[in-house]
């Protein structure tokens, strides 16, 4: 166990974070942690403290609820992502989206690359953008890799939803939001969503909101 003294500045944030217990706060659009590439992880928190910020991103992320939550959504700037989708969906759903259930992952210093020329568009949301979703293309296959919570190299092809999940967290840390590649013309307010745009795809959100899908 480091001491005091030996701790990081990021060890003593995260520190001061879990001190209240619960779900933690996350930071909304417009904090500028969210627009800093995060700092690739190199043991800044020791294993236990590791293991404890883990769990707690993995609480926050179940009680907001979400599929994925990176670290700077709670306004710690390190490379690590959490995931994990029980994919609750009609199955016409599940064969648009290409939804399956996703167990929980933990992911540091995650980067992806596509695989092949492939890209599907759909909405998406943020918990960091509360109350609005917006149609994002993204690659249709990617290839992740990182590392696990205990060191162990993740190398790894998603494709349909869980490939959406990645790359939108993965970009989190690099100070990317969703926004950042949406279809602005596409954006909807969560009633609007709920009214008019529960299709398993966009494409009648498409011609009645003037936008091209790929």
């Amino acid at each position: 166990m480091a001491s005091p003294r030996a701790r990081t500045p990021l060890a003593e944030q995260v520190e001061e974070l879990l001190a209240d217990g619960g779900p933690l706060p996350i930071v909304a659009a417009g904090d500028p942690v969210l627009r800093r590439a995060a700092e690739p992880f190199d043991g800044q928190l020791e294993p236990e403290l590791l293991a404890r910020f883990v769990q707690a991103m993995r609480l926050t992320m179940h009680a907001a609820p979400g599929v994925g939550l990176a670290a700077p959504q709670v306004g710690v700037g390190l490379r690590i992502a959490v995931v994990e989708d029980p994919a609750p969906v009609p199955e016409e759903v599940r064969v648009a989206r290409g939804r399956v259930p996703l167990p929980f992952r933990v992911l540091v210093n995650p980067s992806y690359e596509a695989v092949g020329t492939a890209r599907a568009a759909f909405y998406e949301g943020c918990l960091s953008v509360p109350g609005w979703q917006a149609v994002v293309a993204r690659h249709a296959e990617v290839r992740l890799r990182a590392l696990d919570e205990h060191g162990r190299a993740v190398d790894e092809v998603f494709s349909g939803w869980t490939a959406r999940i990645v790359q939108h967290e993965t970009d989190h840390l690099g100070g990317t939001l969703y926004l950042d590649r949406a279809e602005l013309r596409s954006l909807s307010s969560n009633d609007a969503m709920a009214q008019r745009w529960t299709q398993p795809t966009p494409a009648e959100a498409a011609r009645a909101l003037g936008f091209e899908l790929p």
